[in-house]
């Protein structure tokens, strides 16, 4: 998600009401039900759950924090978002790590994706090199304190921009913590800090904001460098075993098929909307946004790309 300027305010308004009723909602429920107390009832939701995953999931932006164990390390990928949803985040390592050393992975490096750094306790924090030579780190902490400020949030922890342990420069790195091994692809594109990693043996797949089913793609760095990483997909199913798809929004899959079938959506609103600005026919671009669940948000990050590749086609070297 993550390149949400706050002049969408009644838009995340919007949202956070629809967060506050259902809360409400929740405590009327609950109280009726047994007694309980209101920590109980922000909850955080587990979205999916097997032997070696967690994958939490904050009603914003229906954004997922992954939670992975294997008998080597503790894995925590891009905790988010509400400061309650972070505490429940930490508590949960903390009751699972024992002794095992505690990583902490940020995909790439929207705000909504970096907030909880420092958040956590003693990690290990692995991110892309591109994080951290960033010129406008600043601005992206700007926003986070924009979304704190605007809705009275307050952290239990210092905001900062991250500082990056483990920095992964190219494809192929990997990572090996015990008979784990953590696989890094760069993934630019969405932005142009992002990565991919796969986790094995268990075979695990986190993309970041790619592959959503609740999101076409979002670019906010280059539309060509985007299809490269989509054309990745197809070589990382053909080289390493993946049992489990986890993206940074929406809904995880266990099925290749929906992968490819994600890719392949993926490409075609690309190609779509670049050929339709290409012969100067808004109608036809904005045609792409039919079908999508929430069409007045995505309605802007869909004016973002379509200005984007405008841009690109004036000065493409593609």
């Amino acid at each position: 998600m993550g390149k949400l300027e706050f002049d969408s305010e009644l838009l995340l308004k919007d949202i956070l009401n629809f967060y506050r009723t259902f809360t409400i909602q929740g405590i009327k429920f609950f109280a009726d039900m047994k007694n309980t107390n209101l920590v109980e009832v922000y909850s955080i939701v587990i979205l999916f759950k097997n032997k070696y995953i967690n994958i939490f999931q904050s009603p914003l932006f229906q954004t997922n924090s992954s939670i992975i164990e294997t008998e080597d390390m503790v894995l925590v990928v891009d905790p988010t978002t509400l400061p309650h949803e972070i505490i429940e985040i930490r508590n949960y390592v903390s009751s699972i790590r024992k002794d095992r050393p505690v990583y902490v992975f940020f995909t790439h490096s929207d705000w909504d994706h970096i907030l909880g750094y420092n958040g956590i306790g003693e990690v290990i924090y692995i991110g892309s090199e591109k994080m951290m030579i960033r010129n406008d780190k600043e601005r992206i902490l700007e926003q986070i304190n924009s979304f704190d400020d605007q809705y009275y949030l307050v952290r239990d922890y210092e905001v900062s921009y991250p500082h990056i342990n483990y920095l992964v420069s190219k494809d192929g790195q990997q990572l090996k913590i015990g008979n784990t091994t953590i696989t890094f692809y760069t993934s630019p594109g969405h932005t142009d800090d992002s990565l991919f990693a796969i986790i094995e043996p268990i075979g695990i797949l986190l993309s970041g904001d790619y592959l959503s089913d609740i999101e076409f793609p979002y670019i906010y760095h280059n539309s060509y460098e985007y299809e490269n990483t989509m054309n990745k997909v197809d070589s990382i199913l053909l080289n390493h075993s993946i049992n489990l798809l986890v993206p940074g929004h929406g809904n995880p899959t266990e099925d290749s098929q929906e992968i490819l079938k994600r890719k392949t959506d993926s490409l075609a609103y690309i190609r779509e909307l670049r050929s339709s600005l290409k012969n100067e026919d808004e109608q036809r671009a904005d045609k792409l946004l039919q079908g999508w669940q929430f069409p007045k948000i995505m309605g802007e990050f869909h004016k973002g790309n379509k200005d984007l590749i405008k841009k690109e086609l004036q000065t493409s070297k593609y």
